[in-house]
């Protein structure tokens, strides 16, 4: 949640503190990181979509997929891609982290490989369809290419022709 008592409020504190004591540019805040580090990706765009411009999440799994009632540090069903949900259902976990906030949300970027054995390839597709309902795009991609012979690349833009969600 914003303002809550998780490792991404450390996070924001040490960019406000940067912003505040060393000219830091709010204009120009963003967030990246792989496996932990792009949950913890998707973790701050979702609770300060008013702090980062944008983020960039390899190998990692949509926000509030990872979350435990019980106390453990894994979740297994999360890892192994075995959970899936809407677009809105995962769009509104982010919306929730934030109930009060109607500004514009950060843009996003998403990698994952399909031969990951920590975080299932499966997560990469609920990261799509989160993003693309949070940022209001279409599911169906706006471009596809390859840029090798065995990766695919699709961006996902509004109206305007802005790509909100890259992967």
């Amino acid at each position: 949640m914003h303002n809550g008592t998780s490792d991404a409020v450390g996070v924001v504190s040490m960019v406000q503190y940067v912003e505040q004591h060393n000219n830091g540019d709010a204009s120009r805040v963003y967030a990246t990181g792989a496996s932990s580090g792009g949950m913890m990706t998707d973790v701050l765009l979702g609770d300060y979509p008013d702090v980062f411009k944008a983020g960039a999440a390899f190998m990692g799994v949509p926000f509030g997929c990872f979350a435990t009632t019980d106390g453990s540090l894994w979740n297994t069903a999360c890892a192994q891609g075995q959970i899936s949900e809407t677009p809105q259902q995962w769009g509104d976990l982010v919306r929730a982290a934030d109930p009060g906030y109607s500004g514009p949300r950060p843009r996003v970027q998403l990698w994952h490989g399909t031969a990951d054995t920590t975080l299932n390839y499966n997560n990469f597709g609920e990261e799509i369809k989160q993003w693309t309902n949070v940022l209001g795009v279409s599911q169906t991609p706006t471009t596809t290419d390859s840029p090798q012979p065995t990766w695919t690349h699709t961006t996902y833009a509004d109206s305007s022709g802005t790509v909100q969600v890259d992967a």
